[in-house]
């Protein structure tokens, strides 16, 4: 089976429902090339073939890419052809479906969101409007609107409805608008140009229809003509966002990067994910927690320091065999919010829950606990010791069990001078990040830092941190990075 999907304008929170669970099962995928990577990503398994077009450059001929479907076709089970958009709005796709149909292949059509509608949309721009726009018309612009066989009929279409928006038009912009006020279009009409809509780059210039060609734009651009381009200025929304035009590097694990990430893209933020660290299994293949875990019965409490240790040391009690029933009279403390709600997801309540997320606040609230009880660590291998330290010299026997360690990840590139922000959420984080690119770029980008321990490890490094979250948690460091930028609420 063939599946013709639309992908839609770019991002990948419009895709379908339908396109995401297709591209999980697919064998193949077929794509363009103003696919979003996230979109890509969605299909990890899948072998991949480019076939995109620009101005002036194939990959493969239309032709040639009807042969390489019908080739794939008959021999993959699941064959995805991703296009932008929709597949029957200038896409090519009704030629692409008719070269299987006469091969025998089966196919099926799934819709996408255009971005005819949607890119205004996200400029704030409505293509109807009652009172001011009741009718629209989707063009194309790559057509040349001079030549004597040209089907796009631009001396009706001018004045015959009220919204005009022209796809891939900014090559042709002069002749379009030259044939626009030629037959009827009033030069004063607004007008809009909307590059990358929908995405983190977006850029809306609204000019009117006479001046469009002199604004300075390259593709790929959506062109909007109409008096509803006046609407943006009450409508404008995705990029009024507090953190919009700001591109800002992630430097968490790839594995729990999506939090952060998807929060600041909330706030219109460019994200760029260059993982410093992986989360992996501690040295020891967890012989210190599973002898722990075997004598579970034998402490009075089980301390956790972080998500990742509630996470490990539950999959290593499954592992053999046991669940929360395990823990018995055993209370429970976490370093912080994030963790306790991590192990509700286990069902289990923390009893210990510190004011400050930091070691050391988790241990002043232990102190009048723990003297001469029996205290399980399960913590990252390389911790600090401040926590075991603290909770031995209150009278504790503390056994520390690793349950994993972070390890670095090779360098990705990084485009330094492109950045507004990079964030930290650890101070193993900031360890392989300056081991990897070293510290002089820090010194030239902000930093934000989730808590006070990691903004010390930047000063470590002769680095100082912009932005320190007051709540020591992701939310905490979003709202920090938000704060910084003067949109704190």
């Amino acid at each position: 089976m063939v599946y013709l999907i639309g992908a839609g304008p770019g991002d990948i929170g419009l895709l379908t429902l339908k396109a995401r669970e297709l591209l999980a099962a697919a064998d193949v995928v077929i794509y363009d090339r103003l696919i979003d990577e996230a979109v890509l990503n969605l299909c990890p398994a899948a072998r991949k073939i480019y076939v995109g077009k620009s101005a002036g450059h194939h990959t493969l001929k239309q032709s040639e890419i009807n042969q390489l479907l019908v080739a794939e076709a008959r021999q993959s089970n699941i064959v995805v052809r991703l296009k932008g958009g929709d597949p029957f709005v200038f896409g090519r796709g009704g030629e692409e479906a008719i070269a299987l149909h006469e091969n025998n292949l089966p196919f099926e059509i799934v819709p996408g969101v255009t971005g005819a509608i949607a890119v205004p949309a996200y400029a704030g721009i409505p293509v109807t409007h009652r009172g001011v726009a009741a009718s629209f018309a989707v063009v194309t612009g790559h057509e040349d609107p001079t030549k004597p066989e040209a089907s796009v009929r631009l001396e009706k279409l001018a004045t015959a409805v009220d919204t005009l928006i022209f796809m891939m038009g900014v090559g042709n912009l002069p002749k379009i608008v030259d044939k626009l006020i030629a037959h009827g279009r009033s030069p004063e009409t607004p007008a809009a140009l909307i590059r990358w809509g929908t995405r983190p780059e977006q850029e809306v210039v609204v000019t009117t229809l006479a001046q469009a060609p002199a604004v300075n734009i390259s593709p790929p651009a959506v062109f909007v003509v109409g008096n509803v381009v006046n609407l943006r200025e009450q409508l404008k929304w995705f990029d009024s966002r507090p953190l919009f035009g700001k591109k800002i590097l992630v430097t968490r694990a790839r594995a729990q990067a999506s939090k952060l990430s998807a929060a600041l893209k909330n706030l219109g933020a460019n994200v760029v994910e260059c993982p410093t660290i992986r989360i992996a299994d501690p040295a020891d293949n967890f012989a210190q927690l599973d002898a722990a875990i075997a004598e579970l019965g034998g402490f009075d409490w089980l301390v956790l320091t972080s998500v990742n240790g509630v996470e490990k040391f539950f999959a290593r009690l499954r592992n053999v065999g046991k669940d929360t029933r395990a823990l018995g009279s055993v209370k429970v403390a976490a370093i912080g919010s994030a963790t306790a709600q991590r192990l509700e997801g286990f069902g289990v309540v923390a009893d210990v829950v510190p004011k400050n997320f930091v070691a050391e606040s988790l241990a002043d609230a232990l102190k009048n606990f723990v003297g001469g009880k029996k205290i399980l660590l399960a913590r990252a291998q390389d911790a600090r010791d401040v926590l075991p330290d603290a909770l031995k010299n209150f009278g504790a026997d503390v056994t520390i069990a690793p349950a994993y360690q972070t390890v670095s990840v090779p360098s990705e590139p990084i485009d330094f001078a492109a950045l507004d922000m990079v964030t930290f959420t650890s101070s193993s984080t900031v360890k392989n990040f300056v081991a990897a690119h070293g510290i002089d770029a820090l010194k030239k980008i902000p930093a934000a830092a989730i808590g006070p321990i990691t903004a010390q490890t930047l000063e470590t490094f002769g680095a100082t941190a912009a932005v320190v979250a007051d709540e020591f948690t992701i939310d905490g460091l979003v709202a920090a990075v938000k704060n910084f930028y003067g949109e704190g609420t």
